[in-house]
């Protein structure tokens, strides 16, 4: 997540069940969000043990596939409301209501008067975070059939710069922001048939489609690792007496670095960028003009502000829930009365055009030194950068960032647009906080994120037909009995003990006769 947080601790090897605050304790936002993600893992953890990989409640199943074919129009998927669980994770398709206003008597906006009802349901090109454009031939629906319509689900975060309704105005201006959120992002997205290996419209075998899935699901999963050490650069001796002469991570502050993929792929293709704030320093532009942004804000204070020669990212609400890397752009020019920076080039067309997508810059802060093992990582900042102003991913050697941190990427792995890896590096310690074996080795780690999940909903075979490839799970609870359970446990051993009784005397056959009464001669009363 791209939040200002010192560090994270959640360790679920650690079997951690919950965070006991003690009292006359400074409070650390690492304990808070600790104690969210305990809560978390457990909740989900619970759901998939009982529903499975994915499932939705009967009766309230959401996320049903209907295909709409429009002619010579574009093709459209209609996505029914309801409820689902990918990995545990709640979805929730249904479509938002529009409010009644109060109809006082004045007259109403009329354009905004007479715009039409949304419909009922989300479809593909108006999913909430889909953001799909139909002038992108990529993002258009396939026209051969059979195609696989499936759900792709992640989380990220969520600041003031991307919601403004987070920001508390009546602290000021002074408090730029509080906590932030994570969001769950869902969209359905469409896979044909060719990259499942069922090219064959006639196959309707869902369980052939669902294992093909999950297949090629498994093979999106990122195999990247990477470690990150701390080791006293060999121009420690010309750095100014800030810091102990032994400390091997040199910065004058604690940080919490991030190292994020910008371009996937292998090694010599994929490149990476990082941030010594986890890339939370952000800006909001309220305009663009050419190479020129209009931010609301510079910074506030000299740490987290914007110089000439910084590396941004130009981004909005549907850059993040795309996924798509563009080139980064670099500073050329800080215009403060005016709250306006000049970047290297315009930024692409499809980006920060729609203010209600919020776009903002994202401030990185490597230097195109960093991260190549020949130069020590003492790069002239803001130099062009190797590729599109990130840095080429070099596997198997230690690339320094700066102040004596290093990382390593293992080789022979591949990367994926967003995988990131976050490193602490305390001053108290003159070190990075990172696992390491006995030997004091530091050990590979997969990224702390994204972590990305997926679940088919529909094999779409044609022109109205639709496989549905869903899953759904009844409720656990059922009708209370009559009775408590030691009534129906007494009821039951009386049943036992009568049905044994009629075994017995089954068993042991029918009593004898007697004689009838009166015959024979009847003994002599007394005289």
């Amino acid at each position: 997540m791209h939040a200002d947080i010192s560090r994270t601790t959640y360790r679920p090897e650690r079997h951690y069940s919950a965070v006991i605050a003690q009292q006359g304790r400074v409070q650390l936002d690492a304990d808070t969000n600790e104690q969210t993600a305990i809560q978390l893992a457990q909740a989900r953890a619970v759901a998939a043990d009982l529903i499975g990989r994915h499932g939705g409640p009967a009766g309230a199943t959401g996320f049903a596939i209907r295909f709409e074919g429009r002619g010579i129009e574009l093709d459209d998927l209609a996505i029914g409301g309801g409820r689902y669980y990918v990995d545990g994770i709640r979805l929730d398709a249904s479509r938002p209501r529009p409010g009644t206003p109060v109809d006082d008597g004045e007259p109403a906006d009329g354009d905004k008067a007479a715009a039409p009802a949304p419909p009922a349901d989300w479809t593909y090109w108006d999913q909430p975070d889909g953001h799909r454009d139909p002038e992108r031939p990529g993002d258009r629906l396939p026209t051969a059939f059979p195609y696989l319509a499936y759900l792709k689900v992640w989380e990220r975060s969520v600041t003031a710069a991307e919601d403004p309704a987070l920001r508390e105005t009546a602290l000021g201006s002074a408090v730029p922001d509080t906590a932030a959120r994570l969001k769950t992002v869902w969209q359905v997205l469409p896979l044909e048939g060719s990259s499942l290996g069922l090219e064959d419209g006639a196959d309707r075998d869902k369980g052939k489609v669902r294992a093909a899935f999950d297949a090629w699901a498994a093979a999106q999963v990122s195999t990247a690792r990477m470690a990150a050490r701390s080791e006293r650069p060999g121009h420690a001796d010309e750095d100014p007496c800030t810091v102990r002469p032994d400390a091997r991570y040199r910065g004058p502050e604690n940080q919490l670095y991030r190292v994020e993929v910008h371009e996937g792929g292998q090694a010599g293709e994929a490149t990476f960028k990082w941030s010594r704030e986890n890339g939370s320093v952000t800006f909001a532009v309220d305009g663009l003009d050419g190479t020129w942004a209009e931010l609301a804000s510079l910074g506030g204070d000299g740490r987290l502000d914007l110089n000439v020669g910084d590396w941004v990212e130009f981004a909005d609400t549907a850059y993040v829930s795309r996924g798509e890397p563009l080139p980064l752009l670099r500073v050329e020019e800080v215009d403060l009365p005016g709250r306006r920076v000049r970047l290297s080039d315009e930024p692409d067309a499809s980006v920060g055009r729609r203010p209600e997508l919020h776009p903002f810059l994202r401030r990185w802060d490597h230097r195109p030194g960093s991260g190549r093992p020949s130069d020590g990582g003492r790069g002239k900042r803001g130099a062009p950068g190797p590729r599109g102003g990130a840095l080429r991913i070099e596997e198997g050697g230690w690339l320094p960032l700066e102040d004596g941190v290093e990382v390593y990427f293992e080789p022979g792995r591949t990367y994926r647009h967003g995988d990131f890896w976050m490193v602490a590096a305390r001053t108290s310690t003159g070190g990075v906080e990172w696992p390491a074996d006995a030997a004091r080795r530091p050990l590979l780690r997969t990224p702390a994120g994204i972590r990305v999940h997926y679940a088919p909903l529909a094999w779409v075979l044609g022109e109205g037909s639709v496989a549905d490839l869903r899953l759904s799970f009844g409720p656990l609870a059922g009708p209370i009995p009559a009775a408590d359970e030691e009534e129906l446990a007494a009821e039951a051993a009386a049943e036992e003990e009568a049905v044994a009784a009629e075994r017995a005397a089954a068993a042991a056959g029918p009593p004898p006769s007697l004689p009838p009464a009166g015959d024979g001669d009847e003994a002599p009363h007394g005289n």
